[in-house]
């Protein structure tokens, strides 16, 4: 009888341990399973880089109960919280998600934005020379630098860049082609021009020369070696010898470059600007306060400006 007693005791303890190692593993801290935000779920999918908790945490769960919170793998995709309910949203096409505050919804341009370690995007949605529906991007052409496109909702806007200038696809907007280092567009391809041979030390000065097309104009030789177009404003020219902006009757060359251009009266007014009007406020600073009227005030003497080189 003792040993039959004992061989159920046995039994009966082996099934406990069974049942015991079937059982579900809790949470630290939790009720008996994870707690789950109620509302909208979303699709499995990669959790919030904000706010990011242990390996457990659920992809539809937030980070904090409000607020807006980056998708960890895909940059134009991100999430919104309220009172712990979460809903997967997605930029517009072009744009990507703006994670600087997870107190503002919004949405910009990726120049603006690091998405290298959410480098993931939505399916594009092209249109006439728009990749995306939004955005800044280069002309299909590769030899054309200067022009890019402005894509809104899939309508396109073409822009020219400043003369010199090229469209800069890493930062979206119009710079040296040095800077842009887009293939098919270096300064020499673009400005027709490279820059003579010169010592180190004449590099250091950065040393000009005369465009020989357009009396206007000439080209600075970043430390002798990197072309870039510059210019003298209206009614100037590039003195070549003196390597500055002159008036033409001072450059024998290009005396007559602005024929067609400006009359004489508008070269002679543009030399030797009329002075301009003092203000009321600036005439009662210079004489202590005193108004026009003031016993005492003279007017101040006129100042030509200088030539701007």
């Amino acid at each position: 009888m003792k040993s039959s007693a004992l061989l159920q005791l046995l039994a009966v303890a082996a099934l406990l341990g069974a049942s015991w190692a079937q059982a579900p593993a809790r949470r630290p801290g939790g009720g008996g399973g994870s707690r789950r935000p109620s509302g909208p779920k979303t699709t499995p999918a990669p959790p919030p880089v904000v706010g990011g908790g242990g390996d457990d945490e659920l992809a539809d769960e937030c980070p904090e109960p409000n607020g807006f919170f980056a998708d960890g793998f895909q940059c134009d995709k991100y999430y919104e919280c309220r009172d712990g309910a979460i809903t997967e949203k997605l930029c517009p096409d072009g744009m990507v998600f703006n994670d600087y505050s997870p107190d503002q919804e919004k949405c910009d341009l990726p120049f603006n934005i690091d998405c290298s370690k959410r480098s993931e995007l939505q399916t594009p949605q092209p249109s006439l020379h728009c990749p995306r529906k939004n955005g800044y991007f280069s002309h299909e052409q590769a030899n054309i630098c200067d022009k890019f496109y402005f894509c809104v909702d899939g309508k396109f806007n073409m822009i020219t860049c400043p003369d010199g200038l090229v469209y800069n696809e890493k930062t979206g907007i119009c710079t040296w082609p040095d800077e842009a280092k887009k293939k098919g567009c270096s300064s020499e391809e673009v400005l027709k021009f490279e820059c003579p041979k010169v010592s180190t030390d004449q590099g250091q000065q950065h040393p000009r020369y005369a465009d020989p097309e357009d009396c206007q104009f000439f080209y600075v030789c970043i430390n002798g070696e990197i072309p870039r177009r510059s210019g003298c404003k209206m009614g100037q020219v590039f003195n070549d010898v003196t390597k500055s902006c002159d008036w033409p009757r001072n450059v024998q060359e290009c005396k007559d470059w602005y024929k067609g251009i400006l009359t004489d009266e508008q070269l002679a007014a543009l030399e030797n600007p009329k002075p301009k009007p003092k203000s009321e406020a600036a005439h009662r600073a210079r004489n202590g306060g005193r108004s026009r009227a003031g016993a005492g005030a003279r007017p101040a003497p006129a100042v030509e400006d200088d030539i701007e080189e």
